[in-house]
């Protein structure tokens, strides 16, 4: 399929939020960061980098959902203002993508090529920013695909029931700003999807969790790290299609249905506390 229209694979995700913190980006990365984003953080930073970053990542929230659901889109877009098009790692499958998105390289490069879930012994992310002091929080459906390839780091792991349990402890994270990077993963469509179909009702309802979440958490970011000069990703994995042979939906083929997704980026200054003009005259 061509990829003419995107700005690069899902595998920019790490070396762009490295250079977003002023981080050298995973050993193993192949990737650059992408351009556009650092141009649209250089404009609201005024220079400088961020020094919080929240990564959320819905399973399987693909572009073809959002020609149907353009308003859906609108709601993220408010969020995290920087729409980029990239598209995922052959096969698109949850561990292969999710290893490339946070190590930068290929899946030939990092070793999961197919739908297993080992611990990456290649660098990552996580490893880069606990190189320089960072720290790290992964909250995630316990047994997910993050919640387990991703182990034996200098990372704080927060594994719970689903994605409710998942929200409620991310916003406790995020609240007690002891983290530099907090990523937060929600599967509820993904599951719902292949249980039925990505358009399903219940599909549906799940997509609208899922971008509820976006909206709450962006408000906590907001919120919560106000002090800081910050940034919000959504980074989901991999879109998804209808097998004929099932009638379900399932993922996993060079199509544009699963390779075709969107990261939003969005990128906040700190605030600024409001200056008394009579003290100042004083």
């Amino acid at each position: 399929m061509s990829d003419s229209f995107y700005e690069g694979s899902i595998a920019t995700l790490a070396p762009t939020v490295s250079a977003l913190f002023g981080v050298p980006a995973p050993a193993v990365s192949q990737e650059n960061p992408l351009r556009s984003v650092l141009e649209y953080a250089a404009m609201q930073l005024g220079g400088g980098g961020v020094s919080r970053c929240l990564i959320y990542c819905p399973d399987a929230l693909g572009n073809h959902l959002w020609s149907q659901f353009p308003e859906n889109r609108a709601r993220i877009t408010r969020c995290c203002p920087h729409r980029v098009s990239v598209s995922a790692m052959l096969p698109p499958k949850t561990p292969v993508c999710f290893a490339s998105a946070f190590t930068g390289a290929a899946p030939e490069i990092h070793g999961i090529r197919r739908y297993e879930r080992p611990v990456l012994a290649c660098d990552t992310l996580f490893d880069a920013f606990a190189r320089a002091g960072r720290r790290v929080a992964i909250v995630a459906v316990r047994d997910s695909s993050i919640d387990l390839i991703f182990r034996n780091r200098s990372v704080d792991y927060f594994s719970e029931e689903y994605d409710g349990e998942v929200s409620t402890r991310a916003l406790s994270v995020i609240a007690a700003d002891a983290h530099d990077v907090v990523v937060v993963y929600h599967q509820e469509y993904d599951d719902e999807l292949h249980r039925t179909q990505p358009f399903s009702p219940g599909a549906i309802r799940a997509l609208q969790n899922h971008v509820a979440s976006i909206e709450m958490l962006a408000q906590a970011v907001r919120s919560s790290w106000s002090g800081h000069a910050s940034a919000m990703v959504v980074a989901p994995d991999h879109g998804a299609h209808v097998d004929p042979d099932t009638g379900r939906g399932d993922h996993g083929l060079d199509i544009v249905e699963d390779v075709s997704v969107s990261h939003w980026y969005g990128v906040f200054g700190p605030s600024r506390p409001r200056r008394d003009p009579i003290q100042e005259d004083g």
